[in-house]
């Protein structure tokens, strides 16, 4: 039986699992459309192209399965390509499907034509061009294995308009044969033998942890290699949520997790950065030595063996010189490290480590994580501390990008891997409110809370209408200090407080923004107007907007000034 190009993806996407696409019409998919109500596939209308991929995005980073999206030519195309590259830089499978004209008309400058595969090459895994309605289906089942192996990422699939009309039979491949694709998974066990002996002497060592960790489901491994060997955690952005902040007592009392150090880097904690910065061997797992995170190179871990296990064999002594490389699956080289570590326990353990644990309970009771919740003013530290006590800890947060972003990384404990998406690469603005809103579709039926400043929630509000009319009830906090804050701190700290282009006076009023939409619009301006809002928000089955008016010169500490290592941190 023959099908249109139409009719094949769709068949594709099925087996492929896909239940939801997030997507806008235009006259280069018209075909798909039309096809579309056959499919039995759901699909979530957006009011513009970025925020459908900010959506795939979100539910891919939420579930772990492939995210969705599917777009016209040209402008379509091109208003995916910061999302795609979003995605590109946290290594989120994506599979972004572009309209394209015919290929007849292919360089000819026709009406909405764009050359979407040379602009996305540099920040997709691979990009497609299908020209033949015979290589369609054997394109999609590649799209989907390329996105999801090895480190993950977005590829796009660009789909003229005739191929999509022309017919085929139908055949879906059963087996990928793609030469010079063979990602190594299993680690070698020569190097993890190196590497634990070097474990195994060091006094003052360190477990690094980055998105690799929940890319790869190695939670339950790293927990364990920690506690088995007292080696304690800090991680990147990407990987909070990989190690439990906390842990419960028997009297349901959560307390930090005696290993748990918090971030790393630019805005970690005092105990993380002064950790990394006084240890003898660095285990980074599923981390790729990003600048927010290492500083100043040379001043980086200047006393460590460095260890790095990953994936891609590319990230490996990229930016800093590593010592022992593991190439592989984070899960399994951790899995093979805990078999290590069972055949050869460390001897005189809790003596050893003894000294080491005493000195980061002293940098920690030293320089806590700390703000001031005073007066009248709402501090936004005291927000993001309410959201995690109200939710328990068990929301699954968004942020945009900026200080909401860095005050949710400090003060709200992650305790759960991919209940924490936040673009951490790219630092998209613009990205918490779809995404939050591509998780709420992965689990209608969980808490999803988009942390946001007032700056970064105007650059994809109008997906407000987006949950609305699909009935997604998410929730916004909005911290409101009427500044871009974080391009604010840097002024007033390094550019003799001018503050030129920062300020936002003429914002507009949330609440009346929210009831516009069809959501609901909340505000508090007193402290004790904070927790009552946020459950009653909570409480309402509508996506809420919680306009919450904070402190307008607050400084988002500890922080490291470019250009300096991180044991340099300015602390107030």
């Amino acid at each position: 039986m023959k099908l249109t190009g139409a009719q094949i993806l769709f068949e594709c996407l099925k087996r492929e699992g896909v239940d939801v696409i997030f997507g806008f019409p235009g006259g280069s998919v018209l075909d798909l459309y039309h096809e579309m109500p056959n499919s039995g596939i759901r699909h979530i209308l957006v009011r513009h192209e970025q925020g459908a991929a900010h959506m795939a995005d979100g539910y891919a980073r939420a579930t772990g399965r492939v995210g969705v999206c599917l777009v016209t030519s040209g402008p379509g195309a091109t208003n995916t390509v910061t999302g795609v590259a979003t995605a590109y830089m946290d290594s989120v499978p994506m599979v972004v499907i572009t309209g394209q004209v015919p290929t007849a008309m292919i360089g000819d400058d026709a009406f909405q034509e764009v050359d979407i595969i040379g602009i996305t090459r540099p920040c997709t895994k691979h990009s497609y061009l299908v020209r033949d309605v015979n290589d369609l289906a054997r394109v999609i089942k590649e799209a989907f294995y390329l996105a999801r192996t090895g480190r993950p990422g977005p590829v796009v699939v660009d789909l003229p308009k005739d191929v999509q009309q022309a017919q085929t039979d139908f055949r879906y491949p059963k087996r990928i044969d793609l030469p010079g694709y063979h990602p190594t998974m299993e680690a070698h066990m020569g190097q993890i033998k190196r590497a634990y002996q070097v474990m195994k002497k060091a006094r003052h060592p360190v477990l690094y942890m980055g998105g690799g960790v929940v890319h790869s489901g190695a939670y339950e491994e790293l927990l364990r290699f920690a506690e088995m060997t007292q080696i304690p955690v800090t991680g990147t952005l990407m990987g909070l949520g990989s190690f439990p902040a906390t842990i419960t007592d028997s009297s349901g009392h959560k307390e930090l997790h005696p290993l748990w150090l918090g971030m790393l880097g630019m805005h970690g904690t005092y105990r993380a950065n002064m950790a990394v910065s006084h240890s003898d061997v660095l285990i980074a797992v599923g981390a790729r030595f990003d600048d927010r995170v290492t500083g100043k190179i040379s001043g980086f871990a200047p006393k460590a063996k460095i260890i790095h296990i990953d994936i891609d064999p590319t990230s490996i002594s990229k930016n800093v010189e590593v010592d022992i490389p593991i190439v592989g699956d984070c899960r399994n080289a951790l899995q093979k490290l805990i078999q290590m570590a069972e055949a050869e326990p460390i001897e005189g353990l809790t003596e050893l480590r003894a000294g080491w644990l005493n000195q980061i309970r002293e940098w920690q009771k030293t320089y806590p994580l700390t703000y001031q919740q005073e007066g009248d003013v709402i501090k936004p530290q005291y927000v993001v501390e309410s959201i995690y006590k109200v939710s328990n800890g068990e929301a699954i947060i968004t942020t945009e990008v900026g200080q909401n972003q860095m005050w949710t990384a400090q003060y709200y404990h992650f305790e759960h891997p991919r209940c924490f998406l936040t673009s951490g690469g790219l630092g998209t603005m613009g990205y918490g409110l779809p995404a939050a809103i591509g998780a709420q579709v992965g689990f209608p039926d969980r808490l999803v809370v988009d942390i946001a400043g007032d700056g970064s929630i105007q650059m994809n509000i109008q997906e407000v209408i987006t949950a609305v009319c699909n009935g997604l009830p998410v929730k916004v906090a909005i911290l409101n200090n009427r500044f871009l804050g974080m391009v604010r701190q840097w002024q007033e700290l390094f550019y003799d407080k001018r503050y030129c282009g920062t300020c936002l006076d003429a914002s507009p009023d949330f609440v009346k923004l929210a009831e516009a939409y069809g959501a609901v619009g909340i505000r508090a301006t007193k402290p004790e107007e904070v927790e009552p809002v946020l459950r009653e928000a909570f409480s309402i089955n509508k996506p809420v907007l919680m306009d919450f008016i904070v402190a307008p010169e607050e400084g988002v500490y500890p922080m490291v000034p470019a250009g300096k290592s991180i044991s340099e941190m300015l602390l107030v």
